[in-house]
């Protein structure tokens, strides 16, 4: 497993990219629970984000990708709506031991 940060350091209904590996990775907290998924939009393969840390729409309520404006539940990775519809994001395992979150081994991206 790969130290993230502190758990304060994604606050909620907030997002945060990081590097595990030379791959990216984004945390979510949202209603004070913790995702973390492969920075990996299905549809193209290509980063989620354009500017460093802006990965949920205006709401701050889906995951968007910033190329398509594809949403995804923050909850499960589904795509509900753009080019990548059924798809979903890949989870990554994490857990969070005491003030920080951990993450990995990374999954397989298809």
């Amino acid at each position: 497993m790969h130290y993230l940060c502190k758990t304060d350091d994604v606050g909620d209904a907030e997002a945060k990219g990081f590097e595990i590996e030379g791959q990216s990775v984004l945390v979510v907290n949202h209603d004070a629970q913790l995702k973390v998924y492969m920075n990996w939009c299905p549809h193209l393969g290509i980063e989620l984000n354009f500017m460093p840390d802006q990965f949920l729409d205006a709401d701050k309520a889906m995951i968007m990708c910033a190329n398509h404006g594809a949403l995804f539940e923050i909850e499960s990775g589904h795509c509900l709506s753009g080019p990548c519809s059924g798809d979903a994001l890949i989870g990554v395992p994490h857990e969070v031991r005491g003030d920080e979150i951990w993450a990995g081994p990374l999954p397989e991206q298809t």
